[in-house]
């Protein structure tokens, strides 16, 4: 209970630097996207970036947790799990934010393609 507090209580105040950080990152990003190409370019590739950056920081702060409960390291896994806690909330805010860019241009979802044929071609076929 006292982490579950601690985590409401402190951390927003430790977090704060690294959202604007990484939201400063991405506005450089779509700037330049947006003078190099369209748009459209520019939020798909703030979306993918998005996305491997949570990815790669929930990953990190998850070993992280591991670590500090294998040390019984109580604040560093009070700090740790604010962090990924932060890092899984934006990555789920990223992929709705995917969802809605995908359904305003469907031209961007992939396209599948069906299973590759194999042609069997002997020596005297050309």
């Amino acid at each position: 209970m006292n982490l579950l507090v601690r985590l409401l209580v402190l951390g927003p105040a430790r977090i704060l630097p690294v959202v604007l950080a990484i939201a400063l990152v991405a506005g450089i990003i779509y700037v330049v996207m947006v003078a190099r190409t369209s748009p459209e370019r520019a939020k798909e590739v703030v979306i993918a970036f998005f996305t491997w950056t949570f990815i790669a920081l929930a990953v990190f702060f998850g070993l992280a947790c591991l670590y500090a409960l294998a040390e019984n390291n109580a604040p560093v896994l009070d700090l740790a799990l604010s962090f990924i806690i932060v890092a899984l909330v934006g990555l789920g805010i990223t992929r709705l934010c995917n969802r809605r860019f995908l359904k305003n241009h469907p031209h961007y979802i992939p396209k599948r393609t069906g299973r590759a044929k194999t042609k069997r071609r002997f020596p005297w076929d050309k």
